[in-house]
């Protein structure tokens, strides 16, 4: 079995392998730079699962930033009938692309 760390980041957590390309929340990095995804709440090399309480000590993830991107439009209406109450909001996420280059136990 090929090895894996499950890691959290913007308060949501991600099952990582290596070379997994995903999108996460946007964090301070510049397109093209490496950064170390911590906290490491459990890691795998394979045949070894170490569970985290609540972090595995001295196991790190390492990323690079491929492009900084933004999610779709999400439209958010509230409505009260017979009221002349409606409401109309729009958002769009602010995220990061990034591919795991390597997890270290």
């Amino acid at each position: 079995m090929e090895a894996y760390a499950v890691l959290e980041t913007g308060g949501k957590q991600y099952l990582v392998k290596a070379n997994d390309v995903l999108k996460v929340e946007r964090f301070a990095a510049e397109v093209g730079a490496t950064v170390e995804l911590k906290p490491v709440l459990a890691v795998s090399d394979g045949s070894n699962l170490t569970v985290g309480k609540p972090e595995v000590a001295g196991a790190s993830v390492k990323a690079s930033v491929l492009d900084l991107v933004r999610g779709p439009k999400l439209v958010s209406y509230k409505k009260k009938r017979r009221k002349g109450y409606a409401r109309k909001i729009g958002h769009r996420q602010d995220l990061a692309l990034i591919r795991i280059d390597s997890i270290q136990a």
